[in-house]
């Protein structure tokens, strides 16, 4: 599903139901003339919606409409504070264990209890050099910060963009656990790294480290 402005989530959410002009959205959303129309034209361009008739009046394409409708039932039944978007990245030398890793991931987010995945893409695989390449796009809900460490460390996403709320206020003993988890989870990655290296590959890690 196409990413929306601010301002065409609201569109579309007054589209969901019925087709409207311009002059309805504009009564209902308070919004400057031109900024509507300039948001109506982006979701034309991304083609979610579509025009008729005379007054030409604007309707979100059935298969959007669907989607928005699927999304707000999730959220009707989501008590999870924070909503985020987020990135994985995943490469492999062939492509069969790409997709595999790829579909394992995607399984163990959607059944993972931390989380209320709203929807999960899976980008096209592509050849670079002696790779295969892709990446997956999670749109989900994570429950507290303790699941949100969990959350990174066990999926290793390569960014984050926090959807919702501007501001979220975390339990102390929410936040203890979380840390706790996170220095776990340090410790042994550090385990890891100081087995498989020798001690000159060793110390060249830590000056690159620490400088």
């Amino acid at each position: 599903m196409p990413k929306f402005t601010e301002e065409q989530k609201k569109i579309a959410m007054l589209l969901l139901h019925e087709a409207k002009t311009i002059e309805d959205l504009n009564k209902q959303l308070n919004l400057p003339y031109n900024k509507l129309s300039e948001e109506i034209k982006g979701m034309l361009k991304l083609g979610v919606i579509t025009r008729d008739g005379f007054p030409t009046k604007y309707r979100l394409k059935e298969k959007i409409a669907s989607e928005v409708l699927r999304r707000k039932k999730i959220a009707e039944e989501d008590d999870n504070a924070l909503r985020v978007r987020a990135y994985i990245e995943m490469q492999a030398i062939e492509e069969g264990l790409l997709k595999k890793n790829l579909d394992k991931l995607a399984e163990a987010m959607q059944k993972d209890q931390n989380f209320t995945v709203y929807s999960l893409e899976k980008a096209k695989i592509v050849h670079e050099a002696e790779y295969y390449i892709s990446y997956i796009e999670v749109n989900l809900s994570i429950k507290n910060f303790d699941s949100l460490v969990k959350f990174v460390y066990f999926y290793g996403p390569s960014s984050i963009e926090i959807i919702s709320p501007d501001k979220i206020t975390f339990q102390a003993h929410d936040f203890q656990d979380g840390l706790v988890n996170m220095a776990d989870m340090v410790n042994k990655y550090s385990a890891y790294i100081t087995k498989m290296l020798n001690k000159e590959e060793l110390d060249k890690f830590h000056e690159k480290l620490y400088s």
